[in-house]
């Protein structure tokens, strides 16, 4: 297989970690800052993570909302030097879903229903133009399935 930067891009319940579990645990390593401890340098963190993953040959998956395009480009750029294929996944959830579901999570899985809301207002559908290989859009089903939208 050859070498692959997966970013996944969605609101916090929308399904991504699911998604990521489901599509890409047997051949992606996860990097997310949900893993990492609360800094202010979650992010430079991150990007050591997912280069140092793609260095060493392995396929990456980022799973965080990867909202806006400024949050997406320091992974893309480090694929790109790293030579691996950009793959975005874009989990589409209205927040009335992403909450509904956010409500289902236990403990520290659960977050506030203002996060939620906040990342609705700040997130943008990604594009070709940012420098991904390919992107894909899946929505939730009512059974739980992802179909690609």
């Amino acid at each position: 297989m050859l070498l692959q930067c997966a970013i996944l891009i969605g609101l916090p319940g929308s399904g991504k970690s699911t998604f990521y579990g489901e599509r890409l645990a047997s051949s992606h390593e996860v990097v997310s800052k949900d893993l990492l401890p609360a800094t202010s340098r979650r992010q430079d963190r991150q990007d050591t993570l997912v280069s140092a993953a793609l260095a060493r040959g392995a396929s990456v998956a980022v799973d965080n909302t990867n909202a806006t395009p400024a949050e997406r480009a320091s992974t893309i750029r480090i694929a790109r030097e790293k030579g691996a294929r950009v793959v975005g996944y874009f989990i589409e959830a209205t927040t009335r879903e992403a909450v509904a579901r956010n409500e289902r999570r236990q403990g520290k899985a659960r977050v506030p229903k203002v996060a939620i809301f906040a990342c609705a207002k700040r997130l943008v559908a990604p594009t070709l133009d940012e420098g991904f290989d390919e992107l894909h859009t899946f929505r939730v089903e009512q059974d739980g399935r992802f179909s690609e939208v």
